[in-house]
């Protein structure tokens, strides 16, 4: 063997190093100022062919997690420490603190951090995991006695004090054998259970060590504890051990870092932003939605203004459907059990729906599926290729089991509206009618205001197929289809593998909100098993029977959905032609009364929806309340707007622009809610 290898950097050039020389050596070699400012390293296997070409340049792959310290010779990128032996030849690249990979592991090392700091404070605590996340870290403990406030702000000064001595992380290695013993004797049976779960007998296991600290982990870490400059443990939470209740009750710690204070500061900054725009507190602030406790978690409750709003979407998109040659149809909430085993939910997505309920003639399930449905009507007649392809849509009710601790408002609840349609195409039509769904979904984002969304494939796992219907042949097809779509559209997507439906893959498509946050909400779905497991056909050209092909989307995803993100991505303040009130009436006094009357008269002759203040109340408390309620426009008149046909102008974010003819205003106003745009000029 060997006793030199070869590193590539990302410039190119490639560098004779000896075997066992470390990331940070190379960062040394380079200059002591990066050396100072790396945190990790990101590695790949370089092959011989890349590695005598000098202008090979390295390839951008995501990192996978099952890839650190995947072992000598497995492929694949990965993340190591600093101070990570290189055994074989790679590409290098240093990451400092501009990198997402390198705030993970930063934040990665602030769990461990505070995991030292909990056992130093309180030993009795047994561990279980540290992973950071996107938004900072948490780690899961057992303790028979709940953390107080006063806990958390005694953990949080330990941190600093852990900080300060710029303990190194070591990591080392010893037999699963000797972990699980020493694991065990300690009582920490969490350790145990991924020890057991994660490695096989014989397996040596890896441990970060920093101080007198000691944890199982794969890493990577920064190379000390000082470099875990900025954080702040935030908050606290129960969870059950492995999820289920009638295990351990743990407490979740939650903290997050940053590279520095700056950026911390800008991240609660921003928290402020989202805790303002929360669609449950704006939901009762603007009387929109409510949930009833005595009806149940997860239940919605439409007021008349969200039910304003939700009507006007509906319209949109029922519209919309009608336009681009879909059908729509309405489907029962509640049907025979048999059907679900037919069409594969009661066995594969069974958890997710009610218990079945005994009836008369047979046990029924309500739907948390609108596709069975929609099938039965495509079944209901023959159907010849000249008939397709078919396109059904619906809004429908569907209810689906939401663990008690899982609802968030309008984000997640047990019955809801999903605005699905299903279209039975031949295998040819296929291509054409997926790529038609994916411009809609565009389409309905930009109608709603949404200017930016990224897209991901899911994909079935092969080594997993108790959990999928049909042929590995039909699922690489299918597949191959999404791709294809795609690449001609020119779209960017990740695939993920193991995340498709149980029937088959599925396009998902994620908006980015003004806070740029990621919201699953459009999906377009390959389905070649059910029109299967219903024995589906249509008559060919040749007289012969086929079998159609069907694609399930979901533009919404559900209304309710769309709709809490709505409210966050506006902050309540809607565009104005989904205002529920889109022009306030505030006469000065009462002598104005009849001439605000007949303004109202002629705005809503417009089409637009008016509210006219009639209170004993003084002006500016009457413009207060539509500015506190988010009005787009307030339209206030006295003796000189009556006098000239004419109103005072406020408009939302503006301010008084002053008196224009009515005839003006509503000319403008009848504009914009035409165009639907998002500016109220």
């Amino acid at each position: 063997m060997s006793e030199q290898i070869k590193i590539q950097l990302p410039d190119g050039s490639v560098r004779e190093v000896a075997r066992g020389t470390t990331p940070y050596d190379i960062a040394m070699s380079i200059s002591p100022r990066l050396a100072a400012a790396v945190v990790v390293a990101r590695v790949k296997p370089l092959t011989q062919e890349s590695a005598n070409n000098e202008e090979t340049t390295d390839e951008t792959e995501e990192n996978s997690e099952a890839a650190m310290y995947g072992g000598a010779g497995e492929a694949g990128e990965r993340l190591v420490d600093l101070s990570a032996p290189l055994t074989e030849d790679v590409s290098l690249e240093l990451l400092k603190e501009t990198d997402a990979a390198a705030l993970k592991v930063v934040r990665h090392s602030a769990a461990h951090v505070m995991a030292t700091a909990i056992l130093e404070l309180f030993p009795e605590t047994r561990l279980g995991h540290g992973p950071a996340t996107d938004q900072g870290f948490f780690y899961d403990v057992y303790r028979e006695t709940p953390f107080s406030e006063a806990d958390l702000a005694a953990i949080e000064t330990r941190m600093a004090e852990v900080v300060a001595r710029d303990e190194k992380f070591v990591r080392e290695h010893e037999s699963r054998e000797k972990g699980l013993d020493d694991y065990k004797k300690h009582g920490d049976f969490m350790k145990v259970h991924f020890i057991e779960r994660f490695t096989k007998p014989g397996d040596e296991i890896s441990l970060y060590k920093n101080g007198n600290f000691t944890d199982f982990c794969r890493g990577p870490h920064v190379p000390s504890t000082g470099r875990v400059k900025a954080f702040k443990v935030t908050s606290i939470a129960g969870a059950y051990w492995l999820g289920d209740e009638k295990n351990q009750q743990l407490q979740r710690v939650y903290g997050t870092a940053f590279f520095n204070a700056k950026d911390m500061e800008a991240h609660f900054k921003r928290l402020e932003e989202i805790k303002a725009r929360d669609h449950r507190v704006l939901g009762k602030q603007l009387d929109l939605f409510s949930i009833q406790e005595v009806a149940g978690a997860g239940l919605i409750f439409w007021h008349p203004k969200g039910g304003l709003i939700r009507k006007t979407m509906e319209d949109w998109m029922r519209d919309e459907c009608i336009r681009r040659g879909y059908e729509m149809v309405f489907t029962p909430h509640i049907m025979k059990r048999e059907l679900w085993k037919i069409s594969g939910h009661d066995g594969y997505y069974a958890e997710n729906m009610y218990p079945p309920m005994e009836l008369d003639d047979a046990e029924y399930r309500l739907k948390p599926m609108n596709c069975p449905g929609h099938i039965l009507i495509y079944r209901n007649s023959p159907k010849s290729y000249r008939d397709l392809p078919q396109r059904y849509a619906e809004l429908g009710n569907v209810y689906r089991y939401e663990r008690s601790g899982t609802m968030h408002g309008l984000l997640r609840v047990r019955g809801f509206t999903q605005d699905d349609a299903h279209i039975f195409c031949t295998p040819e039509q296929v291509e054409s009618e997926i790529a038609a769904c994916v411009e809609f979904a565009d389409e309905v984002l930009k109608a709603f205001g949404f200017a930016e969304f990224k897209v991901e494939l899911s994909t079935w796992d092969p080594k997993d197929p108790k959990n999928y219907v049909g042929k590995a042949e039909h699922w690489d097809g299918a597949v191959a289809s999404l791709e294809k779509v795609l690449d001609a559209k020119g779209i960017p997507y990740r695939v993920i593998p193991g995340e498709a439906a149980f029937y088959g893959p599925k396009i998902d498509i994620k908006l980015v909100d003004v806070l740029g946050r990621l919201w699953q909400l459009s999906t377009v779905q390959f389905d070649f098993n059910l029109p299967q497991r219903f024995e589906l056909e249509y008559t060919g050209e040749d007289g012969e029977k086929h079998r159609p092909v069907m694609v399930h989307r979901a533009l919404f995803g559900s209304v309710e959905r769309f709709f809490g993100v709505l409210i966050e991505h506006y902050a309540g303040a809607f565009p104005l032609w989904l205002a529920p009130v889109q022009v306030g009436i505030v006469p000065i006094s009462e002598k104005h009364l009849e001439y605000a009357k007949s303004v109202k008269a002629k705005l809503e002759a417009a089409g637009l929806r008016v509210e006219l203040d009639e209170r004993n109340e003084k002006m500016n408390a009457k413009i207060r309340e539509f500015t506190l309620q988010k009005v787009p426009f307030v339209l206030v008149m006295g003796d000189k707007e009556a006098a000239a046909e004419a109103v005072s102008v406020r408009t939302r974010g503006k301010g008084d622009e002053g008196s224009v003819a009515l005839t003006s205003f509503i000319e403008r106003a009848t504009a914009l809610v035409a165009s639907r745009g998002v500016a109220l000029s």
